[in-house]
C-alpha cells in the first residue's frame, strides 16, 4: 500500500520575540511558499561580504543546485559580497568536486565572489552564517524540499511552488 501525501495550505508559523532578535519558522509538510528567498531573504543585505555555509549534505546533483540556488540570491541581494565559504563533507563517488568547481569559477569570474570549500567527515549541524550578525539554522539544511513531480511541473526551478519537508528555521543575531 503507498503513502498518501497530505497537503497543508501554506500557513506559516512564525515565532518572534520582542526585540527581533530570534524569528522561529516551522515549516509543515507539503506546505508552500518557502523558497531562501521568502525565508530569509530580509536578512540578505548590502552589508553582508562574507557568508559562511555550513552543511555536510552539499554532495549529490540536487544538493549542490540547492548551493548554487542559495549562492544566485546571495548575489542577487548582497551586492558586496565577496566570500562565501562552503564547510561541508566530501564524497568521492559522484561529481560533487566538478560541481562546485564550476560554481567556484562562475562566481569568481562573473561575480567577484570567491568560494572556498572545506571538507569535514564529522560535520553534522547545519547553519548559514552572515557577516552582518544573522545566523540561521535549518534544521534539514539547505534540503527541505521534496523533489519536483518532474521537469515541467510547476516547483521544478521557483523554490516557492515547491512542496517542502517539514523543518524548523531558526533566524538570531549574535
Amino acid at each position: 500500500m503507498g503513502c498518501v501525501e497530505s497537503y497543508e495550505e501554506n500557513t506559516p508559523e512564525y515565532t518572534d520575540n520582542e526585540n527581533n532578535r530570534h524569528v522561529q519558522i516551522n515549516i509543515k509538510y507539503g506546505s508552500l511558499g518557502y523558497s531562501y528567498e521568502s525565508v530569509f531573504g530580509n536578512y540578505l543585505t548590502s552589508d553582508v561580504t562574507l557568508v559562511l555555509v555550513q552543511d555536510p549534505y552539499i554532495r549529490s546533483y540536487h544538493q549542490c543546485q540547492n548551493l548554487l540556488r542559495l549562492s544566485e540570491l546571495l548575489v542577487k541581494k548582497c551586492p558586496n559580497l565577496r566570500t562565501i565559504q562552503l564547510l561541508t563533507s566530501e564524497d568521492t563517488s559522484c561529481d560533487q568536486a566538478q560541481w562546485l568547481g564550476k560554481l567556484q569559477s562562475d562566481l569568481s569570474s562573473q561575480h567577484r565572489v570567491s568560494l572556498t570549500v572545506q571538507f569535514s567527515p564529522t560535520l553534522h549541524d547545519r547553519q548559514i552564517k552572515l557577516s552582518n550578525g544573522w545566523v540561521i539554522k535549518i534544521g534539514r539544511g539547505l534540503d527541505y524540499f521534496k523533489p519536483p513531480r518532474g521537469k515541467f511541473s510547476l516547483g521544478c526551478h521557483d523554490l516557492d511552488l515547491r512542496p517542502c519537508l517539514a523543518t524548523t528555521v531558526d533566524i538570531f543575531r549574535l
